[in-house]
């Protein structure tokens, strides 16, 4: 042995009555089972953030009042700094779904095509 060393603990033959250790677990109370992930919990999530996005757009509407002069293509107007705003955010998102659909047509003809193969 090394100096600063404690010598081991003498064992026991003692055996471990299972008795015992099984009467603890039993009382012990399982840890609870996440509930599954489902479409509908998965829905209810996107909606509870849609609605909260919503509100944020809503009290940025609200603090935009200010009107502003719009003009495209030689059509003008006078709307709201929001309310612009907001439309040419619809706008940018109409564009980016009509490319993205596009992908999606052109990926599943590709799919087709390789199955027939």
């Amino acid at each position: 042995m090394t100096e600063g060393t404690s010598p081991e603990p003498p064992r026991t033959s003692t055996p471990i009555s299972t008795s015992t250790s099984t009467a603890t677990e039993a009382q012990a109370p399982a840890a609870p089972q996440p509930a599954p992930t489902t479409r509908t919990g998965v829905a209810f999530g996107a909606l509870i953030a849609g609605a909260i996005v919503l509100i944020l757009l809503l009290v940025f509407i609200l603090e935009n009042t200010e009107s502003v002069k719009i003009s495209y293509f030689g059509v003008g107007g006078h709307l709201p700094l929001g309310v612009a705003l907001l439309l040419a955010a619809i706008g940018g998102a109409l564009v980016v779904g009509i490319v993205g659909a596009a992908r999606i047509v052109q990926l599943r003809r590709h799919v087709r095509r390789r199955s027939r193969r």
